[in-house]
């Protein structure tokens, strides 16, 4: 621990969007084998970790983020993350964990996974802790399936519950317009709605699926900074599933591949939809078109660093 800690702390953490997610079998122990390519985009959770008796947490939005029913307590991931650090560390400290959200709450963007790992980062150095990211990476996994990727950032692929990470080549900047939307998509309902469609398409699926992988072409279009190879290699198991619980969101979808989108995409189990543009002039173009159909359109780009000190 170094000496002299400093007297605040501030980090920005991103959201993400999966451009690729294929979902395999559900496992004995309820979870799915993944395969998923993560992209970080320029959409931020930031936190401010000041010192305190106690880890607390207070949350207030940033853009129009319904934090409503945001917990602030040990059900919050970022409370969890800072007391599992101190006890990994051993010691007894304490912070209070300011979130202005911007990444949309339950939207599919993995916004409390960037709470965590910002929190992870946050107290590291509030409490000159000077821990690895490899040891931080271990505690990310620890917490949740995408929080070592909040940590990590840029481009990465996911396997095993998606928090087996391999960082990816990406060239280049794509730019995205997100829509989110004020109802967030419990993760569980919109997986539950995908295995009872499996079963209930048994016959015609066929027998179990080979292990989930993510898709050559994919890793090609992002090494080769091609927007437009991209939008053709797009894909998300749990689009499907997402639509047919929320058939508003498909209207959405249409709306925004009709207005210049090169594709759309449900952002991990949804409900934000991300629409993939040409370049940035093109998403600025799409986000006015929507805005002024009376969505709220956020342009966005990446890939973009993990969570780091501001």
């Amino acid at each position: 621990m170094t000496a002299h800690a400093p007297a605040s702390v501030r980090v920005r953490a991103p959201g993400k969007i999966n451009v690729f997610l294929e979902v395999g079998d559900v496992q004995d122990d309820g979870y799915h084998e993944l395969a998923t390519a993560f992209q970080a985009v320029s959409l931020y959770e930031e936190m401010t970790a000041t010192p305190a008796d106690d880890i607390t947490l207070s949350v207030s939005a940033k853009g129009p983020v319904d934090i409503e029913g945001v917990p602030t307590d040990d059900r919050n991931l970022a409370v969890r993350a800072a007391r599992l650090l101190a006890q990994t560390a051993g010691i007894d400290r304490g912070a209070h964990l300011a979130i202005r959200k911007a990444v949309p709450v339950a939207g599919g963007m993995g916004g409390g996974s960037a709470d965590a790992a910002a929190a992870l980062v946050a107290c590291d150095a509030l409490w000159g802790l000077g821990m690895p990211m490899s040891e931080l990476a271990r505690l990310a996994a620890r917490l949740g399936a995408d929080v070592p990727f909040a940590l990590l950032g840029g481009t990465a692929v996911g396997t095993g519950r998606g928090d087996e990470l391999s960082p990816a080549l990406a060239r280049g900047r794509f730019d995205w317009v997100l829509v989110p939307n004020d109802e967030g998509m419990s993760t569980p309902v919109v997986y539950g709605e995908l295995d009872a469609h499996r079963e209930r398409h048994a016959v015609d699926i066929g027998p179990a699926r080979r292990m989930p992988a993510v898709d050559p072409d994919v890793l090609h279009a992002l090494r080769q900074g091609d927007a437009r190879m991209l939008a053709a290699t797009l894909r998300n198991d749990l689009q499907a599933p997402a639509l047919h619980l929320r058939p508003d969101l498909a209207r959405v979808l249409e709306r925004g591949e009709g207005s210049g989108a090169l594709a759309g995409i449900v952002s991990g189990s949804g409900p934000t939809l991300a629409f993939l543009a040409a370049d940035e002039s093109s998403a600025i173009d799409l986000q006015v078109t929507l805005s002024a159909a009376g969505l709220v359109a956020l342009h966005v780009h990446g890939p973009v660093p993990g969570a780091r000190v501001v």
